[in-house]
């Protein structure tokens, strides 16, 4: 028998074979600012049945592609030109490595020839993003582009999440290769071993009051519901890592609150008093463990047991009684089928306080603020009217606080906020979650301040007709940081304040939807006008400055810091 010999694959340019590759790994969107570094790929593009999404600035284009890959466990993909671009993207890169998001970066580089003459826009991306990133490459021979972009796609999901950045010197796209396509990439589940669940079996048997915090990526609706089984039988207290907080629904009996800013202090106290605390998935960094102190470094009073799903991170802060190399998604597999406890657990009291302190801390009703616009009654309202499965995004500032802890979110997926706590994040993500899944409600929350670091994105939306919703909370000031100078130096108010454009006409000046809503009555119909609207929408909702959080205001700030001076 007489074998073929294979056809060897046609010439292709280097643009063609990279945007194959994207085909090949499963890419169906994109987002982008054009360049001419990388024209070869925009016209390979051309042809190709991938959704590009035109943005308006290199930042929020990667936080769109990062916001999908929260989402989805899958790379977003980003695409920029060399230099100011690249250099424009980085903040996007910057909350992938944080929240552990997979993201790749597609950055145009300078021809081959003319690297380190600092050419046009010359950037070195190793230096530039080699400690941001989980991997930086330079591309510079296109029959590589197979191999390099697969171990891209493989770098970026594998073990704990992250960025990859890969240059691209334009003189290389446009040579061209004959080289075969790479095979799809795969993520590799990690499983725990049957001896770790059983010590694990055997060290909750033994608690008096075990508690369970959830974090990190990796997760997937099924987790979830896993978790939430297992959550239920065992009657155990769960926390949320910051901003993970749709790793449980709120509304599950075990739920317990959250760690992240302004945390309720009886989760502290809780945690602190636990005999048992199993992290899985998180890695309870600066916030979450407030400052790191909720647990001592390297050793832990109480017994920890880490289950992540890198290898590197067990140990690297906290020295665990039990360390489970294993993904969110094998773990909670593996919890559901744990067995039941043989008795009623004896933490049962325990937990059944610890949701009654939750409920109490969550509930809007009876918050007051200064002002004649009440957020309390705000969040009321939007929990009364929204679905469950509604997308909330938000960037970075005091604001955020009534979106974590009023809100209740119910479903996994549903939950875009900057774990980096980088700011202008919540209009990117939102345009990001509504290419992904158009049939989705989103609604954005932003601060003043926040709103402007990528509030062009909102031509974005208008491009694109997605209907979201935009909440801009406006107290004329960069709140977060005139909170700690009223705290730090009462009284020497220096380069907080901010004059604000009138945000309703910036609104319908891009062709969306603008309202302007000062008071607590003026908001329900100003939402259900925004939501029937059809068009991306935009609610500037004014604040007054002394309501800086549910509980202080500046006055107060500043009296109890002048007291103690």
């Amino acid at each position: 028998m007489t074998i073929p010999t294979p056809t060897p694959p046609s010439s292709r340019t280097g643009g063609q074979i990279l945007v194959r590759q994207l085909l090949a790994h499963g890419v169906q969107q994109l987002f982008c600012v054009p360049g001419e570094s990388y024209l070869a790929v925009l016209d390979a593009l051309h042809d190709a049945d991938i959704a590009v999404t035109v943005c308006r600035q290199e930042g929020g284009a990667a936080m769109m592609a990062e916001a999908q890959g929260k989402l989805t466990g899958q790379p977003g993909i980003c695409f920029v030109t060399r230099g100011p671009g690249a250099s424009n993207a980085s903040a996007g890169i910057h909350i992938a490595q944080q929240d552990s998001t997979p993201l790749i970066l597609f950055v145009g580089q300078v021809a081959r020839g003319a690297k380190g003459r600092e050419a046009f826009q010359e950037l070195d991306y190793r230096a530039v993003f080699g400690t941001m990133a989980k991997w930086v490459v330079d591309i510079d021979d296109p029959a590589r582009l197979p191999e390099l972009v697969s171990r891209a796609f493989h770098v970026a999901t594998s073990g704990r999440p992250g960025p990859v950045v890969v240059a691209l010197p334009e003189d290389m796209l446009t040579a061209s290769a004959s080289v075969a396509d790479a095979l799809p990439y795969q993520v590799s589940e990690t499983h725990p071993g049957a001896a770790a669940l059983q010590e694990l079996h055997g060290r909750l048997q033994a608690a008096r009051q075990p508690v369970f915090i959830l974090g990190g990526s990796r997760w997937s609706e099924a987790a979830v519901r896993d978790v939430a089984d297992f959550a239920e039988r065992w009657q155990v207290p769960v926390y949320c890592s910051f901003r993970r907080q749709m790793l449980l629904p709120a509304s599950h009996d075990c739920y317990a609150g959250d760690l992240g800013l302004g945390v309720n202090p009886r989760v502290l106290a809780r945690i602190r008093d636990s005999d048992l605390v199993v992290l899985l998935g998180g890695r309870l960094s600066e916030v979450p463990s407030q400052g790191y102190e909720l647990l001592d470094i390297p050793n832990p009073v109480q017994p920890l047991v880490h289950v992540h799903a890198d290898a590197d991170e067990l140990g690297r802060l906290y020295r665990p009684a039990q360390a489970i190399h294993a993904t969110p998604v094998a773990m909670t597999r593996a919890l559901a089928q744990l067995p039941a406890p043989s008795a009623t657990p004896r933490w049962l009291e325990h937990t059944r306080a610890a949701r009654a302190e939750y409920l109490a801390w969550s509930d809007p009703a009876p918050i007051r603020i200064p002002g004649e616009l009440q957020m309390g009654q705000v969040m009321q309202h939007l929990r009364a009217v929204l679905p469950p499965d509604v997308i909330v995004c938000n960037g970075a500032g005091n604001f955020a606080t009534w979106v974590h802890r009023f809100w209740h979110f119910e479903c996994y997926a549903s939950q875009l906020a900057p774990a980096s706590g980088s700011m202008g994040y919540g209009l990117p993500a939102g345009v990001g979650a509504k290419r992904l899944w158009p049939q989705r409600e989103v609604v954005v929350f932003a601060g003043d301040g926040d709103f402007l670091m990528h509030g062009q994105e909102f031509a974005t939306a208008v491009q694109y007709g997605l209907p979201l919703v935009v909440i801009v909370l406006d107290n004329a000031m960069y709140g977060t940081i005139r909170m700690h100078q009223e705290r730090e130096y009462p009284g020497r108010v220096s380069a907080t304040s901010l004059r604000n454009p009138d945000f309703r006409a910036y609104a319908q000046a891009f062709g969306g939807h603008g309202e302007r809503v000062e008071r607590t009555e003026e908001f329900a119909p100003a939402l259900a006008r925004a939501r029937a609207s059809g068009l991306p929408a935009l609610l500037h909702c004014l604040i007054d400055p002394q309501a800086i959080t549910p509980g202080s205001t500046l006055d107060g700030i500043r009296a109890a810091a002048l007291a103690q001076s």
